[in-house]
């Protein structure tokens, strides 16, 4: 269902609040530079941080300049399955193709409790959902018997996954449990090239915040089976894909396109802090490498 760049969109902020401006510059930015769809409110988008009223707001902004150009695929997690299905709701109705439904956080359910979740929110809404499980975050770890349970009880309605667990085994096992073709998609940009040899079909990125251009491009080697250039863009790319979490994220990566772009502000919200110093530097001299500044 979808394939190739995908970037999990920083939220920007000025003077606290939504930067509503900068963000439309963003997701023009990302389209005119070939990612194929965009997201809104993931991890990298501080969904923790923002309230409903600005998490739908920044989803409604998003769709309303894509206009169409690339699907949205909208962060809809929460630790509250009601939550969660309340954010599926408004992102149907406001055109997302998809919503990004993360592992609940902090509560740890067992996988009893995630099978439950998730089928609670197939069972109560038509928006088209991609799993993302990213364990380094929320301590649960979809397993891989779940994925297949989930995915054969709701094959039109559980689409993809977003797999940060960064175990490739996972692509084959979930392959292999499934008798149709299911999107995987990797959460973790340095594992973008061997996720895609294991039958991956693209990425959500964090790199591509800042280098939709050369993730595009990346992605396009890999699906004509150009390893050669493929190898070279992932050696340009690979220093920033490990830069964008020498911090705290965001930050490092809010930091990286305020360095590209004088209209991006670098500011985060609390409890976390703008990037320090180290970041700084490191972040710096991965743009360099990648020939971004």
């Amino acid at each position: 269902m979808f394939s190739g760049s995908i970037p999990a969109l920083a939220t920007p902020f000025r003077d606290g609040a939504f930067d509503e401006k900068a963000f439309r510059r963003l997701v023009d930015w990302q389209i005119d530079n070939g990612s194929k769809a965009l997201v809104p409110c993931g991890t990298t988008g501080e969904a923790s941080t923002i309230s409903n009223a600005e998490h739908h707001r920044v989803v409604e902004v998003c769709i309303e300049q894509a206009a169409g150009r690339v699907p949205v695929i909208a962060g809809c997690g929460s630790n509250d399955t009601r939550n969660a299905l309340l954010h599926m709701n408004f992102a149907e109705k406001a055109g997302a193709a998809a919503g990004l439904c993360v592992a609940p956080y902090y509560n740890r359910p067992s996988q009893a409790g995630l099978i439950a979740h998730f089928s609670f929110l197939a069972e109560n809404s038509d928006l088209p959902i991609v799993l993302y499980n990213v364990p380094s975050r929320t301590v649960t770890d979809i397993e891989d018997e779940t994925v297949v349970e989930l995915v054969r009880k709701f094959p039109k309605q559980i689409v993809a996954i977003k797999d940060a667990s960064g175990d490739l085994s996972r692509v084959a096992d979930h392959r292999m449990g499934l008798d149709h073709d299911f999107c995987q998609l990797s959460g973790n940009d340095e594992l973008w090239l061997p996720h895609s040899a294991a039958g991956g079909a693209g990425c959500i990125s964090v790199t591509a915040n800042v280098a939709p251009a050369l993730c595009a491009e990346f992605h396009e080697a890999i699906a004509a089976n150009d390893l050669v250039k493929a190898r070279k863009l992932n050696d340009r790319l690979f220093p920033l894909h490990y830069a964008m979490f020498s911090d705290a994220s965001p930050a490092p990566v809010k930091y990286a396109l305020s360095r590209v772009h004088d209209w991006f502000s670098e500011d985060v919200r609390l409890p976390l802090c703008n990037a320090s110093d180290e970041s700084r530097k490191q972040v710096d001299e991965a743009l360099e490498i990648a020939g971004l500044i």
